[in-house]
């Protein structure tokens, strides 16, 4: 398959400029993989390019859980490639992910964690968590794009990824473009935080 980095500025996906992340850090960079994910043809290609890494693990799920918004199309994607079901789990009112809309596990089920871009972790982590509360056997975490400096400290499960982006990212009091007097912007569609608009 075509690089993803390629994939990504084809698309309008890799963005330059001063970005305030979902996690509170600021970068110099943003990954918007809605982007790529407009085309049927070019999501088709990237989720066939990780499910063959989920394959290469030898690992078999039997369905693939995202976290909405940003994952139910990569995720869907991802299961379809794989052949397998898809769910999303969302904020509920206490503002903690919930399984809705009918979506169960059965107990002991394997299931996958995708995300299209993970830059800490956060909320595969909370997805994780609430697939091991409602019975399911998390089997994985795949993403699309790693923002992570070190997954090997954040998952106790095999984690794949399509593509590694080392993309510079600083904590706000650090941030070198502040204090070269720009002012970021908040391109993605969680609020700072990662908590969702009421």
């Amino acid at each position: 398959m075509r690089p993803v980095a390629e994939i990504l500025r084809e698309t309008g996906g890799l963005l330059e400029g001063h970005f305030l992340l979902s996690s509170g850090r600021h970068s110099d960079s943003y990954l918007q993989l809605a982007a790529p994910f407009q085309h049927p043809d070019t999501a088709a290609e990237l989720a066939t390019g990780l499910a063959a890494r989920v394959r290469a693990r030898g690992i078999r799920p039997a369905t693939i859980l995202g976290p909405a918004l940003g994952a139910i199309l990569p995720g869907y994607e991802l299961a379809r490639a794989l052949g397998v079901r898809f769910v999303f789990c969302e904020r509920a009112e206490d503002r903690r992910f919930a399984l809705r809309r009918g979506f169960t596990f059965a107990a002991d089920e394997p299931v996958i964690i995708c995300e299209n871009t993970l830059t800490t972790g956060g909320s595969a982590l909370e997805a994780l968590a609430l697939a091991r509360a409602e019975g399911a056997r998390v089997v994985g975490v795949a993403v699309y794009c790693d923002r992570l400096e070190d997954p090997s400290t954040v998952f106790d499960v095999p984690y794949m990824a399509l593509e590694r982006f080392a993309l510079r990212s600083w904590a706000a009091k650090d941030c070198l473009l502040c204090r070269a007097g720009s002012v970021p912007v908040k391109p993605g569609s969680r609020p700072v935080g990662g908590l969702p608009n009421r």
